[in-house]
């Protein structure tokens, strides 16, 4: 029973550790990309450079999670849904800024409530390359994503989730860059300014 008690707690110490490196999303040794399973690939760059993380009021909270990760699973699930049979999609995250910011001038009990207003609006810049199923481009290019009425969408209002208008704001690229089968929208252009808000 002596022998048992500090191998657990050792075993514990190792768990406790390994979950705080998967939480933070500048961690080296995390994945920088989704496992390849599919037809649509996700990576992304460092995060340490988004600017979330570099222009973030409280760098400790914007660090925390793998927020990133869970966007880009959401954006992998969301194209497979509209990506015409027989193409292959490859995206690469560039840049996040979340909705919303910290403004620690409220006091240390406020410092990690990451406050929702008008001008902390949601931006992802992303790369992507198109291929039918030869290999052959159909499209590239990068994107621009912003919604600067992000507080306005009524399908996010009651939603829980504290990704919902980055997620929002990827559903919305999505719905526009493959707008039916066979689309072949965008191709070779580059969109700046990417509100993010044009209907489906």
């Amino acid at each position: 029973m002596r022998l048992i008690l500090p191998a657990l707690l050792i075993g514990l110490l190792f768990a406790t550790a390994a979950e705080a490196r998967v939480r933070s999303v500048t961690d080296p040794e995390a994945p920088r990309a989704l496992a390849d399973e599919g037809r649509v690939a996700v990576a992304w760059t460092d995060p340490a450079q988004f600017t979330e993380i570099r222009h973030s009021r409280n760098r400790w909270e914007a660090v925390r999670g793998d927020w990133v990760q869970q966007l880009a699973e959401h954006l992998r699930e969301s194209a497979a849904a509209r990506l015409p049979p027989g193409e292959r999609l490859e995206i690469t995250i560039t840049d996040i800024r979340r909705a919303g910011s910290y403004e620690p001038w409220h006091g240390p009990r406020m410092d990690h409530v990451r406050m929702m207003r008008d001008i902390y609006w949601p931006k992802i810049s992303l790369e992507f390359r198109r291929l039918d199923a030869s290999g052959a481009v159909l499209a590239e290019g990068t994107r621009e994503l912003s919604d600067p009425g992000y507080l306005s969408g009524a399908s996010t209002l009651r939603d829980s989730d504290a990704l919902r208008y980055e997620k929002s704001l990827l559903d919305r690229w999505v719905r526009r860059e493959f707008e039916g089968p066979g689309s072949r929208a965008g191709a070779g252009t580059a969109h700046s300014g990417d509100r993010g808000n044009a209907p489906a």
